[in-house]
């Protein structure tokens, strides 16, 4: 019985502290005032110290819990900000059968990563014409966290990423903490390739971004382009968190899917820098034959990037030679690409 009760006292004091840990978490980052934060933890310290009673000390920081959770679950997250100009505009989307109007997709002419014109463009493209899916797979230190970028190709029309990020506010930056509570909006970004990818190839410092083709044959792609079409539509209307857990640039894409649709669970959808692998595994990348190291060595699109530049072919370069891509360079039309503002 001794053992049975010590086990049960650690079970309860772990989960005490866990508790404790996030609530000062929430209030800290979410709360009106940081030094709130502290006067919480010194005020359950107080109740432990100085109430006499189990049943009361537990009492009283569940209903303290309770109440906390309750105001953390009621904060609501919205589109109206002094946002980011990178991330100022949410795109939508109109369609009309084989059409589709793509509102706010990003263009954005960069001089240095921070020095850049905002530009948004409405751009149509047809299902029908959806050929491929690539994803651009970008590492910016710990290979262990990466970040993915789909990319659509279409026969007549120049390609179309979809991102999805945090949306910050002006002055804001990214806190690993601070995304577990609720301090970032979720933005989807439709970008233009120059723009999206490039930023990160030619102007972010240490970041390397991985080219590959996806198996995905051309009705799976143009069901993958329906759900970042319903998704940003959605996210227009209704606003989201950003979670570095639950609502991420990977676990998103996942639950994009319909549920039963959805590919089993793997670690490596959380540790996404391991996502190219697990890939890999289930042959969901087009690899020509090459061992895993082959492919992600032949997929490292940097130094061809920087030597692209700016090149309207920046597209058609940053593939040639990679592993089941072929070079494409379709017209950029004026009912393909209309700037918007």
């Amino acid at each position: 019985m001794g053992i049975l009760r010590c086990c049960g006292v650690a079970v309860v004091a772990v989960v005490i502290v866990i508790a404790l840990a996030w609530a000062y978490g929430a209030l800290h980052f979410d709360g009106p005032s940081k030094a709130l934060a502290m006067v919480q933890v010194v005020a359950i310290l107080a109740v432990f110290i100085f109430v006499k009673r189990w049943c009361r000390k537990l009492s009283i920081f569940g209903l303290w819990f309770a109440i906390v959770l309750a105001w953390w679950l009621s904060l609501k997250p919205t589109n109206v900000g002094d946002w980011q100009d990178d991330v100022a505009q949410l795109p939508w989307a109109e369609v009309d059968g084989d059409e589709v109007i793509l509102h706010n997709v990003r263009n954005c002419e960069y001089r240095t990563e921070s020095n850049y014109t905002a530009r948004w463009e409405d751009r149509t493209v047809r299902l029908s014409k959806i050929t491929h899916v690539d994803m651009a797979i970008c590492y910016w230190g710990s290979p262990w966290m990466a970040h993915p970028i789909l990319s659509f190709q279409f026969e007549d029309a120049p390609p179309l990423c979809f991102s999805i990020e945090t949306r910050y506010k002006v002055g804001q930056s990214y806190s690993a903490i601070g995304g577990l509570y609720r301090q970032f909006e979720l933005v989807y970004i439709a970008a233009d390739e120059r723009d999206i990818i490039r930023v990160r190839t030619n102007y972010r410092k240490n970041e390397d971004v991985y080219l590959f083709r996806l198996t995905a044959g051309p009705a799976e792609c143009r069901e993958r382009f329906r759900e970042y079409v319903r998704s940003i539509n959605a996210l227009r209307d209704h606003p989201r968190w950003y979670n570095a857990i639950t609502t991420n640039c990977t676990t998103a894409i996942r639950h994009q899917h319909p549920a039963a649709e959805r590919s089993r669970w793997d670690w490596r959808m959380l540790v996404n820098g391991k996502g190219d692998e697990l890939m890999y595994e289930r042959h969901n990348l087009v690899t020509d034959g090459l061992s895993f190291t082959e492919l992600k060595q032949r997929a490292l699109i940097n130094p061809t990037a920087k030597a692209a530049g700016d090149s309207p072919d920046f597209s058609a370069l940053i593939r040639a030679g990679r592993p089941g891509m072929e070079v494409v360079k379709p017209a950029e039309t004026d009912s393909a690409v209309k700037p918007d503002r």
